[in-house]
């Protein structure tokens, strides 16, 4: 059964909805094998609940059907799906797709499926993608979220937590593999090249700040200030959700508190391509009277009017990194290598939206 590399299998919220669309003919199977429906369904999902010879029988019948026979045989023997869950809050974000493109690229070179689990930020939905992995349905799960499952959360006494990988968000002391950027000194590295063309009241535009990763690069953006002899100012930082329009507003909040500054931070593109349009509409000249600057370097910031001065990451590699090291988690345990943390390079990308100050002409 052929895929498109990008595409992933939707998840519904009951794990229900997997089978439907992954095991259309399991009627076909149990029929072959001359079982029930309910046996095939158990013996895919927890073989070690059916008789071997049944189980053989049930790889014969996959195989004569001709229904992805190497994958469900092989998974039946080694009680793996070979399915990985990849949990995002939401598919709308750029980010989302580049990062579960390098997933996709690792997990097709090793023979694995990529299911794609959107949660909303909803840990209820979490927990029962998690559920998929005791029940044999996934093999792990990367979380491109701030949430935590509650296994992981509050694991039960002497419970294992299930092959779990954080990407990008994670509480500094989780104990799990993960991959990201460093996000304090990207930050900083913003705030030192509006330093340098000459900028002294630099505003920022956060994500929201119960994420971890916000949290990581606000606080990078007060190491930038701190390094370049700049004071932090409250009254200059406006709390975004990463969205388009979440950057437009608090940019014209930012500018109608009164508090004058020459250049914007802002924790992503998409909130710098709305605080653009802000300014635009405010007939702000970027960047002669006001400097943006994105974060994550999208496609679409090199063709923003001006173009868009950015942190380049890494995201198609990070997603690979993540499946690398979900392959390794998913080792038999005497294989495994200790939980690790991979850390990717970021590179400042500068292009039209900076430049150094100049006075900002009155508007009558």
């Amino acid at each position: 059964m052929r895929r498109t590399a990008a595409a992933g299998v939707a998840l519904a919220a009951a794990p229900a909805a997997l089978y439907r669309s992954t095991m259309a003919n399991i009627k076909d199977i149990a029929r072959h094998a001359g079982v029930s429906v309910a046996t095939v369904s158990r013996a895919l999902s927890t073989p070690s609940l059916v008789r071997p010879r049944t189980i053989e029988r049930i790889e014969a019948a996959i195989v004569d059907l001709n229904y992805e026979p190497n994958h469900l045989a092989a998974g039946l023997r080694r009680q793996r799906s070979d399915n990985v869950i990849v949990a995002v809050p939401s598919i709308y974000n750029p980010f989302t797709s580049a990062f579960v493109q390098g997933i996709e690229n690792v997990a097709r070179a090793n023979r694995m499926r990529v299911l794609l689990g959107i949660t909303e930020g909803d840990v209820e939905t979490l927990n029962k993608y998690t559920a998929m992995i005791a029940g044999k349905q996934a093999d792990g799960m990367i979380l491109l979220e701030n949430s935590l499952p509650d296994v992981v959360r509050r694991p039960p006494a002497g419970g294992k937590v299930p092959p779990l990988v954080a990407a990008c968000e994670y509480p500094p002391d989780l104990q799990l593999p993960r991959v990201r950027i460093d996000n304090h000194e990207a930050a900083a590295l913003v705030v030192s090249h509006l330093a340098e063309l000459g900028h002294r009241r630099i505003a920022t535009i956060t994500g929201p700040l119960a994420q971890f990763m916000s949290k990581d690069r606000l606080a990078g953006y007060r190491l930038g200030l701190a390094r370049n002899r700049l004071e932090f100012d409250a009254a200059l930082v406006a709390e975004g959700d990463f969205s388009l329009q979440s950057g437009h507003d608090a940019m014209v909040s930012l500018l109608e508190n009164g508090d004058e500054f020459t250049a914007v931070a802002c924790a992503n593109d998409e909130m710098a391509l709305g605080a653009l349009s802000a300014l635009q509409q405010r007939g702000i000249a970027v960047p002669d009277e006001m400097s943006v600057v994105g974060f994550d370097d999208l496609r679409f910031g090199a063709f923003a009017s001006p173009p868009l001065t950015t942190i380049h990451i890494p995201t198609i590699e990070l997603g690979e990194a993540a499946m690398r090291l979900m392959l390794d988690s998913l080792l038999p345990a005497e294989e495994q290598p200790p939980a690790r943390e991979v850390v990717l390079p970021h590179r400042l990308i500068v292009r039209q939206s900076t430049a150094a100050p100049r006075r900002r002409r009155r508007k009558s």
